[in-house]
């Protein structure tokens, strides 16, 4: 984490809470990731070995042996509507402050992204959470933050590809409604359940879990025509082995591909005719799964019927939510916030 002292205001934060990673951002130059993960000691034995009443992030995947893990968002939402799930969001939201270094007395405000389709349910359930923690808070949609980042909100189609959700957003020179944003649940965690299951098919003796699953993703994701093999070292009885999973990471990959792109020709008519060969040269790919190699050459060949079509990643997509975010909250004064999004205001 970097951080730069600029004193005087609130500290003002973006945060992109994810399923899978959490990322912030501050105005004084934090800029943190943290696996949005929260452990529980088991025991006793594992209150001793850590020596406190839980851990976060990859602390806490570490020491998943004697640890109950909690993933507080599915989908990019709180999990369950239940006190145990709030206080794993909450531990996992303050931390993810903490990162940003805050000093005694600051008043924090911070804007939040959520999926595109979140309901009001679960908008009112991440702001019963933030008004613990933060002074002032925002929820927004996620692929409105990055388009706001990336200054395309005219003729522009954003897809985020999360962990959870691939959220895609029609932008039009307004803030998006309800019918410019599409929520698909086929993201990373998708892919990983796929991988890990056919790696278990295919290779039966192979111990597999889903945690190795997704770290072979991450390495080696990729769409259409491999360009080599993907060889990858597993273990079969506690001894190491080479796999070609070529095959299989191709085929989890691409899972998520068809949905995408349906959705992707269904958002196109909601721009005026004369608007639509600028917007569809105009698709950007945020998140961590707009890294998975060739997938901008896949989607756009499949859109071929609908003319030239552009497919381009922005650039770091992995905290361009975050930074959207916080440019917002930068650029826009609070009391403005709620013509933008729902806001919840600190009851400490």
């Amino acid at each position: 984490m970097k951080t730069t002292g600029q004193q005087g205001g609130p500290l003002l934060l973006g945060i992109d809470l994810g399923t899978s990673r959490t990322m912030v951002l501050s105005n004084r130059g934090a800029r943190a990731t943290v696996r949005s993960v929260v452990g529980y000691p088991k025991d006793i034995i594992g209150v001793k070995l850590m020596h406190q009443s839980h851990m976060i992030g990859e602390d806490a995947l570490k020491r998943q042996s004697y640890l109950d893990i909690h993933y507080p968002l599915e989908d990019g939402v709180l999990k369950e509507a239940n006190d145990q799930a709030a206080d794993a969001a909450k531990l996992l939201l303050k931390h993810a402050i903490s990162l940003a270094n805050p000093q005694p007395g600051d008043q924090i405000y911070g804007v939040l992204g959520v999926p595109a389709r979140a309901s009001m349910f679960n908008k009112n359930q991440l702001l019963k959470i933030t008004q613990e923690v933060l002074d002032l808070s925002m929820v927004v949609s996620e692929p409105f933050m990055a388009a706001y980042q990336i200054d395309q909100l005219n003729n522009a189609i954003i897809i985020d590809i999360g962990a959870g959700t691939t959220d895609i957003c029609a932008m039009k020179g307004t803030i998006p409604s309800g019918d410019e944003q599409v929520t698909v649940l086929k993201a990373g965690n998708y892919i990983d359940l796929v991988l890990e299951n056919l790696i278990r098919e295919n290779y039966p003796t192979v111990q597999m879990t889903n945690n190795l699953a997704r770290k072979i993703k991450e390495q080696y994701a990729f769409v259409g025509v491999p360009k080599e093999d993907v060889i990858v070292n597993l273990r079969v009885g506690g001894k190491p082995g080479s796999f070609n999973l070529t095959k299989e990471i191709r085929t989890a990959c691409e899972t998520i591909v068809t949905e995408i792109v349906e959705n992707l020709q269904s958002l196109v008519m909601v721009f005026d005719p004369e608007d639509q060969e600028e917007a569809l040269q105009n698709i950007y790919l945020t998140g961590g799964g707009s890294s998975i190699r060739g997938i901008d050459n896949l989607i756009a060949a499949m859109m071929k019927d609908y003319g030239n079509v552009v497919v381009r990643q922005v650039p770091d997509p992995d905290y361009c939510g975050g930074a959207g975010a916080l440019k917002l909250a930068m650029e826009l004064p609070p009391q403005y916030w709620e013509q933008v999004g729902h806001v919840s205001r600190n009851v400490k």
